[in-house]
């Protein structure tokens, strides 16, 4: 992403259960609450290193609360499991709009491997 994908706008829908974002630059994308969170930026999901990533099941009906601007580069997505760690920048969010297909299937994949479910 570069310094021309801005958020025109960011909203939620579907009772928090969907985000949608739309850029600068004509796009927009809806992210599932559930995507979202399984996808956290926070260190809780992210780990401190790639081996550290940590799959997160269960989180199929997770709806987002609130929206908190932080700054203005991210927003701060509370969760109704209380998780409300992860800062969302423009950047992310674009990453997974732009690549939800893949995230999500590999997501999916590693469900399956570690015999966990949404």
């Amino acid at each position: 992403m570069d310094a021309t994908h801005w958020p025109t706008q960011i909203r939620l829908t579907d009772e928090g259960r969907s985000l949608h974002v739309a850029f600068d630059t004509g796009e927009a994308f809806t992210l599932s609450a559930e995507y979202l969170r399984v996808c956290s930026p926070s260190a809780e999901v992210q780990g401190h290193s790639p081996s550290q990533k940590q799959t997160v099941p269960g989180k199929k009906n997770v709806a987002i609360l609130k929206v908190e601007p932080v700054g203005n580069y991210a927003v701060r997505l509370s969760f109704d499991d209380f998780h409300d760690t992860g800062i969302f920048t423009w950047r992310y969010l674009y990453q997974l709009g732009a690549e939800k297909a893949e995230l999500w299937q590999a997501y999916l994949d590693d469900l399956a491997a570690k015999h966990l479910h949404r």
